[in-house]
């Protein structure tokens, strides 16, 4: 079977968040699966299935990361787009049928692909004592994002301060189910994004992710209502880094983005 690495939320390639995608007839058992994504080794391998038609998704799709299944990945949803749309495999809309419901993905004219995510409930909580440590700054506030999408948000003082994190990656671990969101306003808004965050999942075997849209379906609501705009743009500064459109409409996020092919080979497994 063809096996492809796809990287997500850039226009360019060695930029975003790779993932690994397969497009296979049904889903093989649990364990061929996460060794697949053992052997992929990216932050997510996608694994996609076509479905009878007249239901309520076109395709199932899964995501692994190299430690365990997850139950929502915005970027690798957004290579699996990009590849079925690519392949001529999906024209149009495509519907995904995953653990956190039916995701819509929708081409644009322009290249991009927008994903139709469940917004995360935020709730704010106390800042855990030993956070600050374990991340190398201290946190203004800290917000549960609720069970799909599992990390705690942690907003910080300055874009600069985002930038610097060398945080201590197996501490963070004590304190969401998924891992930590740091995020701050953006310093010059000019530069065409207005907030900037980094990410760091080490429960799930990803110290720190490139690019990522679940977390954007957090990001997008935290930063509309300090910045009165429903409508905004991401840029996750990782070392690969990658910009993410979001539009928040009520309990539904779009993420916006575009994807490359980098890498197509064969599956001999």
């Amino acid at each position: 079977m063809r096996i492809r690495i796809v990287d997500a939320f850039t226009d360019r390639p060695f930029a975003g968040n790779p993932a690994g995608v397969l497009l296979l007839d049904s889903f093989p058992d649990d364990e061929w699966l996460q060794n697949v994504a053992v052997e992929v080794n990216h932050a997510e391998t996608a694994f996609a299935h076509r479905l009878p038609a007249g239901g309520d998704a076109d395709w199932a799709l899964r995501w692994f990361t190299p430690a365990a299944e997850v139950n929502m990945c915005g970027h690798a949803t957004l290579a699996t787009a990009h590849v079925l749309h690519t392949t001529g495999a999906h024209e149009g809309p495509v519907r995904f049928a995953t653990r956190s419901g039916v995701l819509i993905a929708t081409p644009g004219e322009d290249g991009s692909i927008t994903l139709d995510f469940p917004t995360a409930p935020l709730t704010r909580t106390e800042v855990p004592y030993g956070v600050a440590k374990a991340l190398g700054a201290k946190p203004l506030s800290a917000f549960d994002t609720g069970p799909n999408v599992g990390d705690l948000v942690l907003e910080l003082a300055d874009e600069k301060t985002v930038h610097a994190l060398d945080p201590d990656h197996k501490a963070l671990g004590a304190f969401s189910e998924r891992g930590i969101i740091a995020t701050a306003r953006a310093e010059d808004p000019t530069r065409g994004y207005d907030f900037v965050s980094r990410c760091f999942f080490p429960n799930v075997g990803i110290d720190e992710d490139p690019v990522t849209g679940s977390a954007h379906t957090a990001l997008a609501p935290f930063w509309a209502e300090r910045l009165g705009r429903t409508e905004l743009t991401g840029l996750q500064a990782s070392p690969r880094s990658g910009r993410v459109r979001t539009e928040l409409r009520g309990d539904r996020t779009l993420l916006a983005g575009r994807a490359v092919t980098t890498i197509e080979g064969e599956l001999l497994v």
